[in-house]
């Protein structure tokens, strides 16, 4: 009863009129900036905390503001990945692996507007999360030390092998690729360049937009020449932009599994939308793909990682509000607005004030349906851009990656490196060497490395103390299940096949 008094509140400062209006244009603000790739929910909200604060708005609209366009464009980040399969950011990526296959299905508007309701479902679970279990689940995320985060990024590991069962060489291969990308740079623990070829460019390592334009957007724009030399393909279009009753039902239980377990994940600091969409991807295919069509354009490759990665931005405001550590990079920055209002986030936040914490919790129960008012009659206008002809899209993806990649350091060099990439993508794609391992190793590789180097240095070298905890202990078994599991299922279903023929 507590609690509902406490929303009670809450709803009314989100309802109060400037803030609804804040909260709308932060969703609309972030939709657009999550559509646009590269730039991600951290551009977002660096960039409006600024301008939040210049306008002297109370601490509670401010936050609000910042919010909505969190949120926003974990929404407007499966956009660009489902059309041009280009993730808007890295939670995005598996959302390519089947949204892109339906949008060339001519299934985009399903896929969009499924996502942005399995988007909605995710956030709302999570909001519900931390409305009501907030500080156990705070108590907890306390007790994953370095050792506990390095079985959490093996885990994570584990499940990318689950992704492409049928070219586990090809998926060790990229991943391989991924976790060598990570390396180059200033090593953070003792100073050191590492793999820069006595590359100033390449000092602070290489840039995530970099990497994501390159494989994804570069590549993608070689093979429309490659189709358009050979001849252009068409996108079939079957009139539908919406999902209807059964396929909601059918991806009901995917989308609420997801949801719960992008949260558990979200509420972990450091660990975010990349691994939650990772791990419930993996998790729906191996509980539901009994035909093999994850990757191929099935329904339910898009609602799980869009429910997950909504569901752990959500949940990564709990370690912000009731301990004052950021969960993701976005709240790292909404933690830097809080204190030029002179508030520290931490466990007295809750009742120092009670206004700001549950206004905001209040208002992401608003934004969200501010989203998926917005989202929904949107997907047939974005289904357009599937209409433009190559000799306008190309340039068009062109120009906004090469402007989003030379606006990390302003650098010609980025822009090479970028074509680089986009090259290299191409060959692995020609290949059939999936790109989700790779980025997602790339992403993954610094803080599973950072992670061990941590443990390591607690007991100067003992490599025990990697699993010595219950919790690093369930999570190497979790891994050794996902990755020997499904071969000994398969196995035993052979062997029960074989003596089913002989009787």
């Amino acid at each position: 009863m507590e609690t509902l008094s406490h929303l009670a509140t809450g709803f009314g400062v989100a309802m109060q009129p400037m803030n609804l209006l804040l909260a709308t244009l932060g969703a609309f603000l972030g939709t657009v900036v999550g559509l646009l790739p590269g730039l991600g929910p951290i551009n977002g909200v660096a960039i409006l905390m600024p301008l939040a604060f210049a306008l002297k708005l109370p601490p509670e609209a401010s936050l609000i503001l910042l919010a909505a366009v969190y949120i926003g464009c974990e929404y407007g980040g499966r956009i660009s990945s489902i059309l041009i399969n280009v993730p808007g950011d890295a939670g995005a990526i598996m959302t390519a692996l089947d949204g892109y296959p339906m949008a060339k299905k001519g299934l985009g508007g399903v896929a969009l507007s499924i996502s942005a309701w399995s988007s909605f479902v995710g956030s709302i679970v999570a909001t519900i999360g931390i409305a009501i279990a907030a500080p156990l689940l705070a108590q907890w995320a306390l007790a994953f030390g370095p050792a506990e985060y390095f079985g959490l990024m093996i885990f994570s590991f584990a499940c990318i092998a689950g992704l492409i069962a049928d070219q586990p060489v090809k998926a060790v291969l990229a991943t391989i690729i991924g976790l060598s990308l990570s390396t180059i740079g200033v090593d953070a623990n003792s100073g050191v360049y590492r793999f820069t070829f006595d590359s100033v460019h390449l000092g602070d390592g290489i840039q995530f937009i970099v990497v994501v334009i390159g494989l994804f957007s570069v590549s993608e724009i070689l093979l429309m020449l490659e189709h358009a030399f050979h001849g252009p393909a068409t996108i079939p279009d079957t009139g539908r932009n919406m999902f209807n009753l059964q396929e909601m039902a059918y991806t009901w239980w995917g989308t609420l599994r997801s949801s719960v377990v992008g949260f558990v994940v979200g509420v972990l600091p450091g660990a975010g939308a990349t691994v939650a969409s990772a791990i419930t991807y993996s998790m729906e295919k191996r509980l539901t793909d009994k035909e093999g069509t994850f990757g191929t354009g099935d329904i339910r490759g898009v609602a799980a990682p869009e429910a997950a990665n909504n569901s752990a931005a959500n949940g990564s405001f709990v370690p912000m509000l009731t301990l004052g550590i950021p969960g993701s990079g976005t709240t790292a920055v909404m933690m830097g607005a809080l204190t030029l209002y002179n508030i520290t986030p931490g466990p007295a936040l809750f009742q120092q004030e009670p206004k700001l914490v549950w206004g905001l919790i209040a208002s992401m129960f608003v934004g969200n349906v501010i989203l998926l008012i917005m989202n929904i009659p949107l997907a047939g206008i974005f289904t357009r851009m599937l209409k433009v002809p190559n000799w306008a899209l190309v340039p068009g993806i062109m120009a906004v990656s090469a402007v989003g990649v030379y606006g990390v350091h302003a650098t010609t060099f980025d822009l090479v490196l970028m074509a680089a990439f986009g090259i290299l993508g191409y060959l692995l794609r020609k290949c059939q060497v999936p790109m989700a391992p790779l980025i997602l190793g790339f992403v993954l590789g610094d803080i599973m490395e950072q992670n061990l180097r941590r443990a390591l240095s607690i007991t100067n070298g003992d490599v025990s103390i990697l699993w010595q905890s219950p919790i690093s202990i369930g999570l190497w078994l979790s891994a050794v299940a996902m990755v020997f599991g499904p071969r000994l299922y398969r196995k035993l279903r052979r062997q029960q096949a074989v003596v089913g023929a002989a009787v």
